[in-house]
């Protein structure tokens, strides 16, 4: 058995699985303590399935505590940055293309260090490690507890990023080091940064680890917890300690692994329809199709893997605005105030579940709280919602080859007829828990990305060490050894390298060792 929980702005939804079958489901209003939200979720399904706490044997948690964070600008750490890349480099600084406000809670603490490694992993400038300690140095004089150290093609060749990091241990061992080669892919800028939001989350992922771990022990479930990532699979609490961006974006994440979960599709496009957005992506192999352009985040650009995911301002907490015989929907939201101020609720604004309700979709008791909403404002409402989501669905298709539309999340009730360019529309059964579904099942990953000279290294060669790299990232993590298999394989010629230069991404994924189950 397992617990699977989803944390969202406006609901935390928890579900009990017991091998494949749901054994129960809870929607829980998201608290300003998430804590607490967590632990009223965890409660109900476990009072309603009669489960004892004993026999819960892993808890899964998905999170959006790190990406508001950075977004909102709160909780956020100083960061020392060293760049090993001299003399290349010179010409853009770190946090050049970073909003003013952003770069202003990260601080000026920026040291450019010569060194670096070719595209083939070849050295071509020797790491200066006499200006990395001076940098770790200055870095701790300024009270500065955490820092980010980024390579020139680092994710082919880590040796001087690890080195730079056993000086910082030397020198000053009360500052956490982040490598970029752990986090990003290739591009120094973009992984640069993506290294430096990881390290300013360092001390919100202690202390949100923590929480969750107090949670744990009011509940008196003494299983070990995961949190769930931006590619549908799992690290441990340590491991999320270490890096807390790879939680970004992994809320319509598990929508989408709890959408192939249920409908049973392997391939498919998914919208999840919350109370104040909508995030419809595309399903590969059960797996959500990652985003192969540099991500924005806060206004930052970023390269470590994303889901594929367009976000649009369509919720069941909608607002619903009929200026001048013209309905508008959204893209300002209830969110969790919907269920005390949507008018089927006994509140006065109208929102998209309000229409929802009055035309019938949903049969509740409540629906004689919005008799009064003209005929003609629910009519052109419910057909605003559809054309709204048949857009965003169109943007999505991969192909001109229709596929399923499969709905998911509590805002799934807004929709009853068939969208225009799928093959058809479905809503699952559990489909308003599909997120904490999705955390449920989640497996661990491994992945690496890596450019190799295919005429030295020989193709076979080169893609029997990558994969090797991604298993044994994948066991590291946590994975059943027997369940590991390759999900990915993505091999990308750069013709203007020398050497017959082929830039080799590899994705695994295998079951937790806590969690096996026949559909993991």
């Amino acid at each position: 058995m397992r617990i699977g929980v989803d944390v969202g702005g406006t609901n935390t939804d928890a579900v009990i699985m017991d091998g494949e079958t749901v054994l129960a489901t809870s929607k829980h209003a998201t608290s300003k303590n998430v804590t607490d939200g967590i632990v009223g979720a965890i409660t109900a399904v476990l009072k309603e399935s009669e489960t004892e706490v004993q026999a819960i044997k892993a808890v899964m948690i998905g999170t959006t505590q790190f990406t508001n964070a950075f977004v909102e600008r709160k909780h956020l750490l100083p960061v020392g940055i060293v760049r090993i890349a001299l003399p290349s480099s010179r010409g853009i600084p770190p946090l050049t293309d970073w909003p003013v406000d952003m770069a202003a809670c990260i601080g000026d603490a920026c040291f450019l260090v010569e060194g670096g490694f070719k595209f083939d992993g070849s050295v071509a400038d020797a790491l200066d490690e006499r200006a990395v300690a001076v940098a770790a140095k200055k870095i701790a004089a300024r009270g500065i507890r955490t820092a980010a150290i980024t390579g020139l093609f680092s994710p082919v060749n880590s040796d001087m990023e690890l080195r730079a990091r056993e000086i910082f241990n030397e020198e000053t061992p009360d500052i956490a080091v982040t490598l970029s080669s752990d986090i990003g892919r290739m591009g120094i800028l973009e992984r640069e940064n993506a290294a430096v939001m990881n390290a300013s989350l360092s001390d919100l992922a202690k202390a949100t680890v923590l929480a969750f771990a107090s949670a744990f022990e009011r509940l008196d479930i003494r299983a070990p917890f995961y949190i769930s990532q931006n590619d549908g699979t799992l690290m441990s609490a340590e491991f999320v300690q270490r890096y807390p961006v790879s939680t970004f974006a992994s809320g319509p994440t598990n929508s989408m692994r709890g959408a192939a979960y249920l409908s049973g599709l392997e391939d498919a496009l998914v919208a999840d329809i919350g109370g104040t957005t909508t995030d419809i992506g595309v399903l590969s192999h059960r797996f959500p199709r990652e985003s192969a352009l540099s991500v924005d985040i806060g206004g930052v650009r970023t390269n470590f893997r994303m889901p594929d995911i367009l976000a649009i301002g369509l919720g069941g907490g909608s607002l619903v605005h009929n200026d001048a015989a013209k309905i508008s929907i959204g893209p300002t939201s209830l969110g969790y105030s919907l269920t005390k101020k949507a008018l089927c609720f006994g509140g006065m604004i109208m929102c998209a579940t309000d229409l929802a309700v009055a035309a019938g979709y949903v049969d509740i008791d409540v629906r004689t709280r919005v008799l009064n909403v003209p005929p003609d404002v629910v009519r052109n409402g419910v057909t605003k919602i559809h054309e709204m989501l048949t857009d965003a669905v169109d943007r999505m298709r991969p192909s001109a080859e229709l596929k399923p539309l499969v709905l998911v999340g509590g805002g799934s009730i807004l929709i009853r007829d068939d969208i225009a360019g799928v093959s058809k529309t479905l809503i699952p059964e559990h489909a308003s828990v599909a997120n904490a579904i999705g955390a449920s099942i989640a497996q661990i990953s491994g992945e690496t990305d890596r450019v190799f000279a295919y005429e030295t290294t020989g193709r076979e060669a080169a893609l029997s060490e990558a994969k090797q790299e991604a298993c044994d990232r994948a066991l590291a993590a946590g994975a059943d050894p027997e369940t590991v298999s390759v999900i990915d394989v993505e091999e990308i010629p750069l013709a203007y390298m020398p050497g017959g230069a082929v830039r080799i991404r590899v994705k695994v994924a295998g079951a937790l060792k806590e969690v096996r189950s026949k559909h993991l």
